[in-house]
């Protein structure tokens, strides 16, 4: 596995710019630990969205987050502009991770590292599924791009 520190903006498949939010700092005045999988969150969905026409809402497979984590490397405040970096680092059957970094404006270097594992379940049952096929394009257009 790559160390995460040695992760720039290259090494993700996309990246969306983001901006904090008055509300996003904590009592230490950073940003508090929940924003930033929310931040994780939005730009993989958004990603989805935009990228591969998905309507999340509407599909019969829900992706669901099995796992994740973050690793903190440097504070992050209100006011910011940020990078949010989305990366493929594994696509299986029914399941995708992620590796998410997030960027202060013009640095290079990850403020933090994330990861997140999406599963696929149907709608109904609440079993895996496969991976919708516009996603898994998407995705594995990505991986095909990086290599």
């Amino acid at each position: 596995m790559t160390d995460p520190r040695s992760l720039t903006r290259a090494h993700f498949d996309y990246v969306v710019p983001a901006t904090t939010r008055w509300s996003d700092n904590d009592m230490y005045g950073h940003l508090n630990n929940a924003v930033y999988y929310e931040l994780f969150d939005s730009a993989i969905n958004g990603w989805l969205i935009t990228g591969a026409g998905a309507d999340v809402l509407a599909l019969p497979e829900l992706g669901v987050v099995a796992e994740s984590g973050c690793r903190f490397f440097r504070e992050l405040e209100y006011p910011g502009l940020l990078d949010v970096g989305v990366r493929v680092e594994r696509l299986g059957r029914s399941s995708i991770t992620y590796a998410l970094g997030l960027f202060g404006a013009e640095q290079d270097d990850p403020a933090a590292v994330g990861h997140w594992v999406h599963v696929y379940i149907d709608r109904t049952s609440r079993s895996p599924v496969p991976i919708p096929a516009a996603v898994r394009e998407l995705l594995e257009t990505a991986e095909r791009l990086r290599t």
